[in-house]
């Protein structure tokens, strides 16, 4: 939210006064902070890309932010810095690769160097996770598995890139559904590989806010839910009224 609508791009101490704020609101509690997930097209001038003909597919999240490595270390610096303050992990969006997530924990390992060297407090046991929300990261998520602490599936643009549906498009927007068959095998799927190597894994998305959807995902074996606030309380109530064991 700090991109959107700016004329520039929100320095790091914009970053980290905003990332104070929700720490000291959540009191201890943990605060998953993701990496900028926007397209070329949302940020400034400066950075937009001219030919982006189908921003979707493009320039856009953790793709972005590597080809602007300053963009992206001002943000990580301001995380970093934000983690002696409570409970904080980090999140990188739209990994499709090994090299992407890679490039990414390199960069993050240079920033940290960066504030040790300056004597700048911060959580050297901060947690990573990536957002899986590419088929091709849910079919081989047992190799990034390896190299994250937790994950978090992006229903949303899971269903988007699984179904070839542009899901702010009017005209096939029927077509845009979590209850394809090949949407749910790979949900369930990226749920068990977590579970197989005991790392965490939680749900996000329009899906995970959905009550249709509850029974199903804790069927797969889904035991944490990211959800709107508007649909905190109907989620949980159907959660506690539920069996597991059944």
């Amino acid at each position: 939210f700090l991109y959107l609508n700016a004329k520039k791009e929100p320095t790091e101490s914009t970053h980290y006064t905003a990332y104070k704020k929700v720490l000291l609101a959540m009191r201890e509690k943990p605060v998953c902070i993701r990496t900028l997930d926007l397209g070329a097209d949302k940020l400034s001038e400066e950075l937009q890309s001219s030919d982006e003909k189908n921003p979707v597919l493009g320039l856009r999240s953790i793709r972005l932010t590597l080809r602007n490595v300053p963009l992206f270390r001002t943000q990580m610096r301001a995380i970093l810095r934000a983690s002696a303050l409570g409970k904080v992990q980090i999140l990188f969006p739209l990994i499709t690769t090994l090299k992407e997530l890679r490039q990414a924990k390199m960069l993050l390992s240079d920033v940290m160097e960066d504030l040790e060297e300056s004597g700048i407090d911060f959580d050297r046991q901060i947690k990573v996770g990536i957002m899986a929300e590419v088929p091709a990261t849910a079919l081989l998520l047992e190799r990034f598995l390896d190299e994250v602490d937790f994950v978090s599936i992006g229903t949303n643009d899971l269903i988007q890139y699984t179904l070839a549906v542009d899901r702010s498009n009017k005209d096939v927007a029927s077509m845009y559904t979590a209850s394809e068959p090949a949407v749910l095998r790979l949900i369930r799927m990226s749920i068990q590989a977590a579970d197989k190597v005991n790392k965490p894994v939680n749900v996000c998305g329009q899906m995970s806010g959905n009550i249709l959807y509850t029974m199903l995902l804790l069927g797969f074996g889904l035991r944490h839910f990211s959800v709107p606030p508007a649909s905190l309380l109907e989620i949980k109530k159907v959660i506690s009224s539920a069996n597991i064991k059944q």
